[in-house]
Protein backbone atom coordinates (compact mmCIF):
# COMPACT_ATOMS: atom_id res chain seq x y z
CA UNK A 1 0.00 0.00 0.00
CA UNK A 2 1.31 3.44 -0.98
CA UNK A 3 0.45 6.50 1.12
CA UNK A 4 1.41 10.03 0.05
CA UNK A 5 1.31 13.34 1.88
CA UNK A 6 1.51 16.59 -0.09
CA UNK A 7 1.14 20.27 0.80
CA UNK A 8 -0.21 21.41 -2.56
CA UNK A 9 -0.28 25.14 -1.66
CA UNK A 10 -3.69 25.50 -3.35
CA UNK A 11 -5.33 22.51 -5.03
CA UNK A 12 -6.65 24.59 -7.93
CA UNK A 13 -3.18 26.00 -8.66
CA UNK A 14 -1.68 22.49 -8.40
CA UNK A 15 -4.27 21.11 -10.84
CA UNK A 16 -3.29 23.84 -13.30
CA UNK A 17 0.31 22.62 -13.01
CA UNK A 18 -0.46 18.98 -13.88
CA UNK A 19 -1.21 17.55 -10.44
CA UNK A 20 -3.94 15.22 -11.76
CA UNK A 21 -1.60 13.59 -14.30
CA UNK A 22 1.04 13.17 -11.61
CA UNK A 23 -1.48 11.61 -9.21
CA UNK A 24 -2.67 9.17 -11.86
CA UNK A 25 0.91 8.12 -12.68
CA UNK A 26 1.97 7.81 -9.02
CA UNK A 27 -1.25 5.98 -8.09
CA UNK A 28 -1.15 6.07 -4.28
CA UNK A 29 -3.83 4.18 -2.39
CA UNK A 30 -4.22 7.15 -0.03
CA UNK A 31 -3.05 10.74 -0.33
CA UNK A 32 -3.31 13.36 2.40
CA UNK A 33 -3.37 16.95 1.16
CA UNK A 34 -2.60 20.12 3.07
CA UNK A 35 -3.25 23.77 2.27
CA UNK A 36 -5.98 22.90 -0.22
CA UNK A 37 -7.26 26.52 -0.06
CA UNK A 38 -10.61 25.59 -1.61
CA UNK A 39 -14.10 24.45 -0.75
CA UNK A 40 -15.16 21.04 -2.05
CA UNK A 41 -17.59 22.64 -4.50
CA UNK A 42 -14.76 24.73 -5.99
CA UNK A 43 -13.03 21.70 -7.53
CA UNK A 44 -14.08 19.22 -10.19
CA UNK A 45 -14.46 16.14 -7.99
CA UNK A 46 -14.83 13.87 -11.01
CA UNK A 47 -11.08 14.27 -11.65
CA UNK A 48 -10.41 12.26 -8.48
CA UNK A 49 -13.53 10.07 -8.56
CA UNK A 50 -12.61 8.83 -12.05
CA UNK A 51 -9.30 7.60 -10.57
CA UNK A 52 -11.23 5.61 -7.95
CA UNK A 53 -10.79 7.95 -4.99
CA UNK A 54 -13.24 8.63 -2.20
CA UNK A 55 -12.97 12.33 -1.35
CA UNK A 56 -12.86 13.58 2.24
CA UNK A 57 -12.53 17.38 2.35
CA UNK A 58 -11.99 19.70 5.32
CA UNK A 59 -11.65 23.34 4.29
CA UNK A 60 -11.03 26.31 6.56
CA UNK A 61 -13.89 28.66 7.38
CA UNK A 62 -11.85 31.47 5.83
CA UNK A 63 -12.00 31.08 2.05
CA UNK A 64 -8.80 30.46 0.12
CA UNK A 65 -6.86 29.57 3.26
CA UNK A 66 -5.40 26.44 4.87
CA UNK A 67 -7.58 23.29 4.81
CA UNK A 68 -6.83 19.57 4.53
CA UNK A 69 -8.19 16.60 2.60
CA UNK A 70 -7.77 12.86 2.18
CA UNK A 71 -8.29 11.00 -1.10
CA UNK A 72 -8.51 7.25 -0.62
CA UNK A 73 -9.17 4.27 -2.89
CA UNK A 74 -10.20 2.39 0.25
CA UNK A 75 -13.48 3.59 1.71
CA UNK A 76 -12.92 4.85 5.24
CA UNK A 77 -14.95 3.34 8.09
CA UNK A 78 -15.08 6.74 9.74
CA UNK A 79 -13.88 10.27 9.04
CA UNK A 80 -13.06 12.59 11.92
CA UNK A 81 -13.05 16.25 10.97
CA UNK A 82 -10.82 18.27 13.27
CA UNK A 83 -9.60 17.56 16.78
CA UNK A 84 -12.52 19.01 18.70
CA UNK A 85 -10.90 22.42 19.24
CA UNK A 86 -12.61 25.22 17.33
CA UNK A 87 -9.50 27.38 17.29
CA UNK A 88 -7.78 24.93 14.92
CA UNK A 89 -10.83 23.29 13.42
CA UNK A 90 -11.97 26.61 11.93
CA UNK A 91 -8.70 26.50 9.96
CA UNK A 92 -9.29 22.91 8.76
CA UNK A 93 -5.96 21.73 10.15
CA UNK A 94 -6.62 18.03 10.80
CA UNK A 95 -8.65 15.30 9.12
CA UNK A 96 -8.51 11.63 10.12
CA UNK A 97 -9.59 8.55 8.18
CA UNK A 98 -10.12 5.29 10.08
CA UNK A 99 -9.63 2.04 8.18
CA UNK A 100 -9.79 -1.60 9.33
CA UNK A 101 -6.13 -1.92 10.29
CA UNK A 102 -4.96 1.65 10.94
CA UNK A 103 -5.87 5.33 10.94
CA UNK A 104 -4.34 8.06 8.81
CA UNK A 105 -4.22 11.77 9.61
CA UNK A 106 -3.52 14.58 7.17
CA UNK A 107 -2.35 17.54 9.25
CA UNK A 108 -1.32 21.10 8.48
CA UNK A 109 0.59 22.55 11.43
CA UNK A 110 0.52 26.36 11.74
CA UNK A 111 3.39 28.50 10.51
CA UNK A 112 4.87 31.15 12.76
CA UNK A 113 6.64 33.09 10.04
CA UNK A 114 4.23 36.07 10.06
CA UNK A 115 5.09 37.15 13.61
CA UNK A 116 4.72 36.60 17.34
CA UNK A 117 0.93 36.16 17.37
CA UNK A 118 1.03 33.22 14.97
CA UNK A 119 4.18 31.82 16.59
CA UNK A 120 2.33 31.73 19.92
CA UNK A 121 -0.63 30.13 18.13
CA UNK A 122 1.79 27.51 16.75
CA UNK A 123 3.17 26.72 20.21
CA UNK A 124 -0.36 26.33 21.55
CA UNK A 125 -1.20 24.01 18.64
CA UNK A 126 1.92 21.93 19.31
CA UNK A 127 0.92 21.46 22.95
CA UNK A 128 -2.62 20.51 21.99
CA UNK A 129 -1.77 18.13 19.16
CA UNK A 130 0.75 16.40 21.41
CA UNK A 131 -1.98 15.66 23.94
CA UNK A 132 -4.43 14.75 21.19
CA UNK A 133 -2.00 12.28 19.56
CA UNK A 134 -1.07 10.68 22.90
CA UNK A 135 -4.73 10.12 23.76
CA UNK A 136 -5.49 8.88 20.25
CA UNK A 137 -2.79 6.19 20.20
CA UNK A 138 -4.35 4.66 23.32
CA UNK A 139 -7.58 4.17 21.34
CA UNK A 140 -5.97 3.67 17.90
CA UNK A 141 -2.51 2.12 18.31
CA UNK A 142 -1.90 1.89 14.54
CA UNK A 143 -1.68 5.55 13.59
CA UNK A 144 0.10 7.52 10.86
CA UNK A 145 0.18 11.27 11.43
CA UNK A 146 1.34 12.83 8.17
CA UNK A 147 1.60 16.30 6.79
CA UNK A 148 3.30 19.65 6.89
CA UNK A 149 4.68 20.08 10.42
CA UNK A 150 6.34 23.41 9.57
CA UNK A 151 9.36 22.34 11.67
CA UNK A 152 12.83 21.09 10.71
CA UNK A 153 13.80 18.67 13.44
CA UNK A 154 17.60 18.53 13.19
CA UNK A 155 20.46 20.38 11.44
CA UNK A 156 20.52 17.65 8.76
CA UNK A 157 16.96 18.67 7.84
CA UNK A 158 17.77 22.24 6.78
CA UNK A 159 20.23 23.60 4.24
CA UNK A 160 21.78 26.22 6.53
CA UNK A 161 21.20 25.48 10.23
CA UNK A 162 23.53 28.24 11.45
CA UNK A 163 21.89 31.17 9.64
CA UNK A 164 18.39 29.78 10.34
CA UNK A 165 18.82 29.19 14.08
CA UNK A 166 16.47 32.10 14.86
CA UNK A 167 13.98 31.35 12.07
CA UNK A 168 10.46 30.08 12.77
CA UNK A 169 10.45 26.44 11.81
CA UNK A 170 13.91 25.82 13.28
CA UNK A 171 13.62 27.47 16.68
CA UNK A 172 14.98 25.59 19.72
CA UNK A 173 11.49 25.35 21.25
CA UNK A 174 10.03 23.83 18.06
CA UNK A 175 12.88 21.36 17.74
CA UNK A 176 12.50 20.42 21.42
CA UNK A 177 8.83 19.66 20.72
CA UNK A 178 9.90 17.33 17.87
CA UNK A 179 12.28 15.61 20.31
CA UNK A 180 9.42 15.15 22.77
CA UNK A 181 7.04 13.95 20.06
CA UNK A 182 9.44 11.35 18.63
CA UNK A 183 10.48 10.22 22.12
CA UNK A 184 6.79 9.71 22.96
CA UNK A 185 6.59 6.84 20.47
CA UNK A 186 6.25 8.42 17.01
CA UNK A 187 8.85 7.46 14.41
CA UNK A 188 10.08 9.79 11.69
CA UNK A 189 9.77 7.17 8.97
CA UNK A 190 12.06 8.93 6.51
CA UNK A 191 14.96 9.13 8.96
CA UNK A 192 14.42 5.52 9.98
CA UNK A 193 15.21 4.52 6.38
CA UNK A 194 17.54 7.33 5.28
CA UNK A 195 20.29 9.11 7.23
CA UNK A 196 21.70 11.09 4.29
CA UNK A 197 21.76 14.91 4.19
CA UNK A 198 20.34 17.25 1.50
CA UNK A 199 16.85 15.74 1.45
CA UNK A 200 14.22 18.47 1.67
CA UNK A 201 10.47 18.88 1.12
CA UNK A 202 10.07 22.68 0.91
CA UNK A 203 11.97 25.42 -0.88
CA UNK A 204 11.49 29.18 -0.91
CA UNK A 205 10.33 30.62 -4.22
CA UNK A 206 13.09 33.23 -3.83
CA UNK A 207 16.63 33.20 -5.26
CA UNK A 208 16.26 29.95 -7.19
CA UNK A 209 16.34 27.99 -3.93
CA UNK A 210 14.82 24.83 -5.39
CA UNK A 211 17.21 24.64 -8.31
CA UNK A 212 20.10 24.95 -5.84
CA UNK A 213 18.39 22.53 -3.40
CA UNK A 214 18.48 25.08 -0.58
CA UNK A 215 15.55 23.57 1.24
CA UNK A 216 13.91 22.52 4.49
CA UNK A 217 12.50 19.10 5.42
CA UNK A 218 9.26 20.04 7.16
CA UNK A 219 6.86 17.35 5.84
CA UNK A 220 6.72 14.02 7.67
CA UNK A 221 5.07 10.64 7.83
CA UNK A 222 5.17 9.99 11.57
CA UNK A 223 4.18 6.47 12.56
CA UNK A 224 3.07 5.32 16.00
CA UNK A 225 5.10 2.65 17.75
CA UNK A 226 2.74 -0.12 16.66
CA UNK A 227 2.81 1.11 13.06
CA UNK A 228 6.48 1.96 12.50
CA UNK A 229 7.64 -1.57 11.62
CA UNK A 230 4.88 -1.89 9.02
CA UNK A 231 6.48 0.92 6.99
CA UNK A 232 8.87 -0.80 4.59
CA UNK A 233 9.88 2.28 2.60
CA UNK A 234 9.76 6.05 3.12
CA UNK A 235 10.87 8.45 0.38
CA UNK A 236 10.68 12.06 -0.79
CA UNK A 237 9.51 12.80 -4.34
CA UNK A 238 11.29 16.06 -5.28
CA UNK A 239 10.59 15.69 -9.01
CA UNK A 240 6.95 16.76 -8.47
CA UNK A 241 6.66 20.50 -9.18
CA UNK A 242 3.09 21.54 -8.33
CA UNK A 243 3.85 23.51 -5.15
CA UNK A 244 6.65 25.01 -3.09
CA UNK A 245 6.55 21.66 -1.26
CA UNK A 246 7.05 18.24 -2.79
CA UNK A 247 5.21 15.03 -1.90
CA UNK A 248 6.46 12.35 0.47
CA UNK A 249 5.52 8.67 0.26
CA UNK A 250 5.56 5.58 2.43
CA UNK A 251 4.86 1.99 1.49
CA UNK A 252 3.28 -0.38 3.99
Amino acid sequence: MKIVSYNVNGIRAALNKGFADWLKATDPDIIGLQEVKALENQIDKSIFEDMGYHIYWYPAVKKGYSGTAILSKIKAKHIEFGMGMQLYDDEGRIIRADFDDFSFISAYFPSGTTGDIRQDFKYRFLDDIYGYSQDLTKKIPNLILSGDYNICHKPIDIHNPISNKNSSGFLPEERAWMDKFTESGFTDTFRKHNQDPHHYTWWSYRAGARGKNLGWRIDYHMASQAMADKVKRSIILPEAYHSDHCPIMIEL
